[in-house]
């Protein structure tokens, strides 16, 4: 069920009941990212989906950083009385996560990096994300999604899915082009949060794809061993999506670090 808060500047998809799960999508993206996991998951659980600040239904908040879109994720949970979720974040949408895990930490009863990182942009790249804002102004946003979206998945799944690719890229325009130079902006200023991961009292999971060119192994995998309890799954021939490219391995995954973290 979509719902809205605040005059409809807070959007957000609501299905089943049970204890709460909250998927946040990442740049270019909107809450339809997560349809096949609310599908899986809504028997056992209440998924709560935002639609962050500046997809194409809701307006962008001023400033745009990884903490105000927390705080709009915070926003709706107080709205529905939920004080206790696991929260799990695909790629930006795992630094907003943190970002909330780090300022609401009594609400997070588990933390999921679906391909994302606690670490801050290397200097390398904040350049790549000002380039990717350059070509965004000069050329406009289709041409960039276009040539950087389908980049996402791996070379395996692109070759046997390209219908499914093209739905990503088809998802991507419809995010706004103010929208993206601003997640950008927001993504290169973000702190690094590795201290969330060291001190964190609840399950975090990792899910790492091998493929992944926009947040790579080899940065991930130093973060796994800081937490007291990790869950982590690393994937073959998976790049940036797995919950479209082993979208059943991923529900599966889902629903276990969830059933563990009511323990």
């Amino acid at each position: 069920m979509r719902k809205t808060i605040n005059n409809g500047t807070h959007q957000y998809d609501d299905q089943g009941q049970g204890p709460v799960i909250v998927l946040i999508h990442g740049f270019s993206e909107n809450g339809s990212l997560w349809e096949i996991q609310q599908a899986y998951l809504k028997d056992r659980f209440r998924i709560i989906t935002p639609e962050l600040p500046g997809t194409s239904e809701v307006p962008l908040t001023d400033p745009l950083t990884m903490e105000s879109m927390a705080d709009y994720v915070y926003a709706i949970l107080l709205a529905e009385s939920i004080d206790k979720a696991i929260i799990i974040g695909h790629s930006m949408g795992g630094y907003v996560a943190l970002a909330l895990t780090e300022k609401y930490p009594q609400l997070v009863q588990g933390l999921g990096l679906f391909h994302s990182t606690a670490t801050a942009d290397s200097e390398e790249k904040k350049e790549v994300r000002r380039k990717s804002i350059k070509l965004i102004q000069e050329y406009g946003a289709e041409t960039f999604v276009r040539q950087t979206l389908p980049n996402m998945f791996s070379p395996t799944f692109k070759a046997v899915q390209p219908a499914r690719v093209e739905a990503y890229v088809q998802m991507g325009m419809q995010c706004p082009q103010q929208s993206m130079i601003a997640y950008y902006e927001a993504m290169m200023q973000r702190p690094d949060r590795t201290v969330i991961l060291k001190d964190a009292t609840m399950p975090v999971l990792f899910i790492i794809g091998k493929d992944d060119n926009a947040v790579p192994a080899d940065i991930i995998l130093p973060q796994i061993t800081l937490p007291r309890v990790s869950s982590i799954h690393i994937f073959d021939e998976v790049g940036h999506m797995g919950m479209w490219e082993v979208f059943e391995a991923a529900n599966v995954i889902l629903h276990q670090f969830a059933d563990f973290c009511q323990l």
